[in-house]
């Protein structure tokens, strides 16, 4: 059977849209699109009365904007488990939709956990021809061959590192391996920070290079599907889609107003593209590691810049961006509120937070031929970084205790072709507890 085309979504929290207007998701539909998203994935929760007016608006201007499509995924956790009859009669009622998404002729569906009624699936299939690609992410890969007989393939929510370090592929790979033939759907997400108290949520995991280096990963894994997480958690700080003010969850607003994230769109197309044009032996991305050191910093303290090769060029007409992420608050500015490094209730070993998440402005940063970059965070010294490839490179600079606004530019042979500056790096923290959250931006904005 020939392979499906590769398909990238961006989960969607419907429990967050309930006062989305039709215009307002043809708007999200079309950033979407503009991104090279495919689609999203449409998490709902049994206990949310407002669900099926929500799912009938998406797939009718899904179907309107044409060229994107939506599949369903049933939350197990929030709410608990959904009755069969009702997952059989949700599916039935939007599979026939040109917006719903297909695979291998069946409309796909999805799942956030619910391993423990994992039985009740052969007879929902049975019933919806549906095919089944569920996150059943605390099974760990090696829990997954004792479902193989009941999936069709998986989803996995293993997003972000456990600690003080960046995100590998030993998970994604172990997936692959256990699925074999059948599809996996690896997950990309750029940040985590959760700060619920009726939830009882209050931990981080460590975005800094994770939106880079995740797409890097993608391009070089080459998984069936890809799922970002995602387009509107705003309650998790993962969002990338615009702030829908309505849909913020209660106690969040503190942490995700003021806080855009629209910008982790900009180089969207070029990963996605990227992704969807490579195969196992040719990669359309190649990547060197150079180390650039600033004679401005403590001896030994180096930036590491992965340049993006010539390939990608390829892709889209290169335009000089800036895009830009970090802290407001440095992670000494105030109160932790609590918050810890890693969530002890997976049993993860509790680390401070600050250790977790570095005190740096990070920035990939698209150049059309090599160039000099320069960021000035205040009134401190400009750090003096060099792109030495066409593409896509990344950066990070530490605040080294600077605070003020943040200065970046591109130049090359002594002229200035494009630069922005982020807002200041402050103590001054909202309610005086520090915002784990980051701030996003891009010369774009300007």
């Amino acid at each position: 059977m020939a392979q499906d085309p590769k398909s990238v979504f961006a989960h969607f929290i419907v429990g967050n849209a309930a006062s989305m207007t039709r215009e307002e998701w043809e708007t999200d539909i079309s950033l979407a699109k503009t991104a090279h998203i495919d689609g999203f994935a449409l998490n709902i929760a049994p206990q949310d009365s407002y669900t099926d007016d929500v799912l009938q608006v998406a797939y009718n201007a899904a179907a309107v904007m044409g060229n994107f499509t939506i599949f369903l995924s049933f939350d197990y956790l929030s709410g608990g488990p959904w009755p069969v009859d009702r997952v059989i009669q949700t599916i039935d009622r939007y599979k026939d939709s040109p917006a719903q998404f297909r695979y291998q002729g069946r409309p796909l569906v999805s799942t956030f956990e619910g391993v423990n009624n994992a039985q009740d699936w052969p007879s929902i299939k049975a019933a919806t021809g549906c095919f089944f690609v569920p996150s059943w992410t605390s099974l760990r890969p090696q829990g997954i061959s004792g479902v193989l007989d009941v999936v069709d393939g998986m989803f996995s929510w293993d997003a972000w590192a456990e600690g003080a370090q960046s995100k590998s592929t030993e998970s994604d790979e172990a997936y692959m391996d256990v699925l074999g033939d059948k599809p996996y759907m690896m997950p990309a997400s750029p940040w985590f920070y959760t700060n619920l108290p009726e939830w009882n949520k209050n931990w981080l995991w460590r975005g800094d290079d994770l939106w880079y280096d995740r797409w890097q990963q993608v391009i070089q894994l080459q998984p069936a599907m890809v799922q970002i997480i995602t387009w509107n958690d705003y309650g998790e700080a993962h969002y990338i889609g615009p702030i829908h003010e309505s849909g913020i969850p209660k106690d969040a607003a503190d942490y995700v107003l003021g806080n855009p994230h629209d910008a982790w769109r900009a180089f969207l197309p070029r990963y996605i593209d990227a992704y969807k044009s490579n195969n196992a032996s040719e990669q359309s991305i190649e990547l060197e590691l150079t180390t650039v050191t600033d004679p401005a910093l403590k001896p030994n303290s180096n930036f590491a810049c992965a340049n993006v090769g010539p390939k990608t060029a390829k892709i889209h007409k290169t335009l000089d961006t800036i895009t830009y992420w970090y802290k407001l608050n440095p992670s000494t500015a105030g109160d932790k509120g609590g918050t810890t490094g890693n969530n002890p209730d997976q049993g993860q070993p509790v680390l401070d937070p600050a250790e977790v998440s570095e005190d740096k402005v990070f920035m990939s940063i698209l150049v059309e031929e090599p160039s000099d970059i320069s960021v000035q965070i205040g009134q401190s010294p400009p750090t003096q970084l060099q792109a030495k490839a066409a593409g896509i490179n990344h950066f990070s600079v530490p605040f080294n205790g600077q605070k003020g606004p943040v200065a970046m530019s591109v130049s090359r042979n002594g002229q200035t072709v494009v630069s922005t500056t982020g807002p200041e790096i402050t103590d001054k923290c909202a309610n005086g507890k520090i915002n784990w959250n980051a701030y996003v931006g891009s010369s774009l904005d300007d």
